[in-house]
């Protein structure tokens, strides 16, 4: 069993920030491969299903990126699912906009939502790394992130989105570096 998740804030008005990238693509792939519909558990909304061969759920949590650690562990205690097991989708500052990079564990690069897993879980997790740069203009981090995604971004938020469903049988399949390059040569 595979825990995808995409991290986010449940808010109206947090739609379409960069922040909420995570969410986007765990609906992209509900859509696409039919996964059950949007059930709140676990402080979270959940689906359920199959990728191929593979039995998945996918969750984005409601307890405000900050907090995203909490929904997730209860989650993988009830299901028994190995941490290992995880990935996570989240936005990027570092990573250029439009690149995606996976990988597994490392630091939470200042990301809180990433920090809060680490606490609940550790670092034993794949990571997706869904680039949004870094912002032209002198603007904080956190105004940045919780600003809406430009309407030039937005289309190309729809190539990234299709590109990662395209490839998705090399993500589940956890072969982390040729995911990131097919996905970013497509």
């Amino acid at each position: 069993m595979l825990l995808l998740v995409g991290l986010g804030n449940p808010t109206p008005n947090s739609q379409n920030n960069r922040h909420n990238v995570g969410f986007k693509i765990v609906d992209a792939i509900n859509q696409k491969f039919g996964l059950s519909k949007q059930k709140p558990k676990f402080k979270g909304l959940l689906t359920t299903g199959n990728i191929g061969e593979k039995k998945v759920y996918a969750i984005k949590p409601l307890t405000f990126m900050n907090n995203s650690g909490i929904c997730i562990r209860e989650l993988l205690e009830y299901f028994k699912i190995d941490v290992d097991n995880v990935i996570v989708f989240h936005d990027d500052l570092d990573v250029e906009f439009g690149k995606i990079k996976a990988k597994f564990g490392g630091s939470d690069a200042g990301h809180n939502g990433i920090a809060s897993i680490d606490k609940f879980i550790g670092k034993e997790y794949s990571r997706v790394r869904i680039g949004i740069g870094k912002p032209d203009s002198p603007i904080s981090t956190s105004d940045y992130v919780l600003n809406d995604f430009s309407e030039d971004e937005k289309e190309s938020l729809e190539t990234i989105t299709n590109n990662i469903i395209n490839s998705i049988s090399i993500l589940i399949d956890k072969n982390l570096d040729l995911f990131s390059s097919t996905v970013n040569n497509n």
